[in-house]
């Protein structure tokens, strides 16, 4: 495995990319008019948005490989590893990229809503691959921030670079909307495979063992990252991956405290609570009574 290359700032990366650097904070590169580059793994201090039109080889991003499709696009956030492995080789890159550093937007609305971006946090494999009338909006974002980096600095600039990011943002959060909905063959049969996880989980005693499931697990069980997952299961039914997996523990809670003799205790140490109380707190919130009260409601 080749070593990994640090880029703190865009100034670090545009050297590696051999092109000059129009702003310390924020970078956009048309990769057309880049020299071929060595492959190096490298791990980002900025964010990051790749644009990919060509098949050229596979990605590795994290631990995983990913062979990018027509019209992709690639995020990654602060302090991931995103690259190609070192092939001795170079390669003429292709495709867009446009870089923005966290202390562009520090003191920004834009710094205060950007853990709702959550594809920031998507495996690789969960990219978003774009209609080629999405393809136009997204270049459109790209031009326009791209002629701000090129304008003469003035009191406009910042909030003009950090709007047109914004704006990209949304669109990228419209069009996963869209992809969504148009792989939901594929959700649900995550969403039947993730109900099956769940019921094994709890069936085979794991919850004693290992405590109550968390969204991490149930996402690496299923290969996809939790953000993703959790978002898919917004998209598809509402809650999020947290909620789901609450209120299946609620509901076998439920068919526990009617159907067995079984004390709260037990209960809540089967379905991995280290402590009744947080089993009591939990239920009582989700439906609004305590086991106790449920149980003697469902006897009378």
């Amino acid at each position: 495995m080749s070593e990994l290359l640090k880029v703190d700032s865009i100034c670090a990366y545009n050297e590696w990319a051999g092109v000059d650097t129009q702003h310390p904070l924020a970078g956009f590169i048309d990769f057309s008019t880049v020299e071929p580059l060595t492959n190096t793994r490298k791990i980002y201090g900025f964010y990051a948005i790749f644009l990919k039109d060509l098949k050229c080889g596979e990605l590795r991003y994290g631990r995983q490989y990913y062979d990018y499709q027509d019209g992709t696009l690639l995020f990654v956030a602060p302090g991931q590893v995103f690259g190609a492995e070192d092939d001795g080789l170079k390669h003429k890159p292709t495709g867009y990229l446009l870089m923005f550093h966290p202390d562009l937007i520090r003191n920004t609305s834009l710094s205060r809503i950007m853990r709702e971006y959550t594809f920031f946090s998507y495996a690789i494999n969960e990219a978003l691959h774009l209609k080629k009338e999405e393809r136009q909006v997204i270049m459109d974002c790209f031009n326009k921030i791209d002629y701000e980096l090129k304008h003469p600095v003035d009191k406009y600039s910042k909030a003009l670079i950090v709007d047109s990011i914004k704006t990209l943002l949304d669109y990228c959060t419209r069009f996963y909307d869209r992809q969504f909905i148009t792989h939901e063959n594929v959700n649900h049969d995550i969403l039947i495979k993730l109900e099956q996880l769940l019921d094994n989980y709890f069936e085979k005693g794991i919850a004693k063992q290992k405590g109550l499931p968390n969204v991490q697990y149930c996402a690496d069980k299923l290969n996809m990252s939790a953000n993703y997952l959790s978002d898919m299961l917004r998209k598809e039914t509402g809650s999020t991956a947290l909620r789901y997996i609450h209120e299946k523990v609620i509901e076998l809670a439920k068919t526990e405290l009617v159907a067995t003799d079984k004390t709260i205790s037990e209960i809540s140490y089967q379905l991995g609570f280290q402590y009744s109380q947080h089993f009591t707190r939990l239920f009582k919130r989700e439906v609004g009574s305590t086991p106790g009260e449920y149980r003697l409601q469902c006897s009378k």
